[in-house]
């Protein structure tokens, strides 16, 4: 009978896979070549760990993909590649994507900071790009202009609302560009109809007669069309394209400044061990249906930005937890509780029902059993099951003298800034230890301690019990 854990994930799945192995006699998961059960005996659980050269690999992938699309096409416009830093602003994120010649989205104001940061310690050169999008008020507005004061000159502010051109050229000395984002209408799922980011579909050609086209300090550059829900081959997303790219012809034809396309919205992240997802051929049509529009009417191809953030850094990204306990609750629920907390430490598992692959850490030649996992805090949300997963959670059998090991892949997107890394957590849960994951000059792996699990002299500081 194939009844070991080991059988279960043969049979659902094609394993191994390019980044998960199990390691010879000991069949104990690999992920990246990284040795898991050697982690946990260096560091202990719970961790996390970021392994950072999946961050390059993924950007050359685009980078290639694009790359292989404009030779196909003859497509004559350039290709930028950006990172939107609200996806993980930790330093060693940035300094790793920033070794593949990329360029920046920022969101908020403090996201200039950053920028500034490193721009002083050589790590961005003044010619990279800058997008600045979300709602702009006074302190955003106000470190936008420091930076084009201070000579950057391919800052580009992306216009939100009808005030901004007006607040930035208070601010800004002297000429500087700008773009455009369309609030894309969503789809039907959605409560709502229109995006609340952007300028309607209809209004953008009257704003830009009646705001940009006699102003002589602003150069419109830019037209940013961004899908709340990614990259899809969905008739919805398709339909959006070709709106957006109406009204890029639209504008080009009355605006010769405008020469470059923004298509923000990202590329999925995988997801599960089934998961499947044609990049090339996304890629290709993209280029495909700018290049036809274009060339029908008869107006120059523009240049192409891309905004990828969770594709960047979230398969870079994983979290190993220890099973404490079982606890039987009924004739059918079996719980295994972790030494930690699903709403601390992966939030988007139960703010959105997000998906991540999880798979046992060691004990795959053990039996498994059908479980649901539940986390420290006394919150009935604290659980990640089937409605998470792509199915019903399997594991190998809990025994109380076997510890057992459990990961979560591709979290590197967004969990640490939801979550309030470094903050107050949801039942003063503390946040675990994080680990990072490298190569050196000869491509063997690295480890090094990032920072220590929290301590209760630190959460008892922000609460104002240690003045």
């Amino acid at each position: 009978m194939n009844i070991k854990y080991i059988d279960l994930i043969d049979q659902t799945y094609y394993f191994p896979q390019e980044e998960f192995k199990l390691k010879g006699d000991s069949q104990t998961l690999t992920f990246h070549d990284i040795d898991l059960m050697e982690l946990v005996e260096q560091y202990g659980a719970p961790l996390k760990f970021t392994y950072l050269p999946k961050i390059s690999e993924n950007i050359q992938k685009a980078k290639g993909w694009f790359a292989n699309a404009f030779k196909k096409h003859n497509y004559k416009g350039n290709y930028h590649y950006c990172y939107c830093t609200k996806s993980s602003h930790f330093e060693h994120i940035l300094q790793e994507a920033l070794k593949n010649d990329i360029h920046i989205e920022t969101s908020s104001a403090f996201d200039i900071n950053i920028i500034e940061n490193l721009k002083a310690k050589g790590k961005i050169k003044n010619d990279a790009y800058v997008i600045c999008n979300g709602f702009k008020r006074e302190q955003y507005i106000n470190n936008i202009a420091r930076l084009i004061n201070n000579g950057h000159e391919n800052c580009i502010p992306i216009i939100d609302n009808y005030e901004e051109i007006d607040l930035l050229s208070e601010e800004i000395n002297d000429d500087f560009k700008i773009g455009i984002r369309i609030a894309s209408e969503e789809e039907p799922k959605f409560e709502f109809y229109t995006s609340r980011l952007g300028i309607g579909y209809r209004n953008i050609v009257p704003f830009y007669n009646e705001q940009i086209k006699d102003n002589e300090k602003v150069e419109l550059k830019m037209l940013h069309f961004f899908i709340n829900t990614g990259i899809r081959d969905t008739a919805y997303y398709w339909n959006e394209l070709l709106k957006c790219l109406k009204v890029y012809i639209r504008l080009k034809k009355i605006c010769p400044t405008l020469d470059s396309l923004n298509i923000g919205g990202g590329f999925p992240t995988k997801n599960s061990l089934a998961f499947e997802y044609d990049y090339q051929y996304m890629i290709d049509e993209i280029i495909n249906q700018i290049n036809i529009a274009c060339q029908e009417a008869e107006v120059p191809v523009p240049d192409i930005f891309t905004e990828f953030g969770s594709f960047t850094v979230g398969e870079s990204g994983g979290a190993i937890y220890e099973v404490l306990y079982q606890k039987q609750q009924n004739d059918r629920e079996k719980w295994n509780m972790i030494n930690s907390s699903f709403i601390t430490t992966l939030p988007d598992t139960w703010a959105i029902n997000k998906r991540f692959i999880m798979l046992a850490i060691n004990r795959w030649n053990d039996e498994y059993e059908r479980v649901l996992l539940g986390g420290l805090t006394c919150d009935s949300d604290d659980y990640y099951n089937s409605e998470q997963h792509m199915n019903a959670i399997y594991l190998p059998k809990y025994k109380k003298d076997k510890p057992l090991y459990i990961g979560f892949f591709n979290t590197g997107a967004y969990q640490e800034t939801i979550g309030g890394y470094g903050g107050l957590q949801h039942c003063l849960i503390p946040q675990p230890k994080l680990v990072l994951v490298d190569k050196d000059e000869n491509g063997n792996l690295t480890t090094r301690l990032y920072r220590e699990q929290q301590r209760s002299e630190e959460l008892l500081q922000i609460l104002g019990y240690n003045e």
